[in-house]
C-alpha cells in the first residue's frame, strides 16, 4: 500500500486537507470534481434557493448517480469483454478444429494422389503387357 498522502484543496471555496493512499493530483481531480459539480448546480436558480442542507444532499445524490452509472458502464463493459473473450475462445477452437480438418484433408489428397499415381503406373504396366501378349498372340 502506498504511503498516505495529505494535501489542501479547496473545495466550494473552503481550503481542506484531503488524505489519501492515492496522489496528491489525483486528490486535486477529487477536488475539482466536486467544485465543478458545485458549479454547475449553482448555476440553477431552483437549486440556490433550496436551504444549504438539501443542496448537499442533492449533490451527494448526484454524485452517487454519476458512480452508479460509471459502476454500470464499467459492468457492462467486463461483460462485453468477457463475451468477445468467449468468442474469440469459441473462434480458437474453430481455427484449430478447422485446421486439422484442413490438414486430414490434405493427407487424404495426398494418398489419393499416390494412390492414382500407383494406378496410372499398374495401367501403363497392364497395356505394356496387353501389347506384349497380343503380339506374342498374332506371331
Amino acid at each position: 500500500m502506498s504511503a498516505k498522502t495529505d494535501t489542501e484543496v479547496i473545495i466550494g471555496g473552503k481550503v481542506l486537507t484531503m488524505s489519501g493512499h492515492e496522489s496528491e493530483e489525483y486528490l486535486q481531480r477529487v477536488a475539482s470534481y466536486i467544485n465543478n459539480k458545485l458549479s454547475d448546480y449553482n448555476k440553477l436558480d431552483g437549486f440556490r434557493r433550496q436551504p444549504l442542507d438539501t443542496q448537499n444532499i442533492l449533490i451527494q445524490i448526484n454524485i452517487a448517480d454519476d458512480y452508479f452509472k460509471a459502476k454500470g458502464k464499467i459492468e457492462d463493459l467486463e461483460q462485453e469483454l468477457r463475451a468477445k473473450e468467449n468468442e474469440l475462445y469459441d473462434l480458437k477452437h474453430e481455427l484449430i478444429a478447422t485446421q486439422i480438418k484442413l490438414e486430414n484433408t490434405s493427407k487424404s489428397l495426398k494418398e489419393a494422389q499416390d494412390e492414382l499415381n500407383e494406378n496410372s503406373k499398374s495401367m501403363v504396366r497392364m497395356e505394356t503387357e496387353l501389347k506384349e501378349y497380343k503380339k506374342l498372340a498374332n506371331d
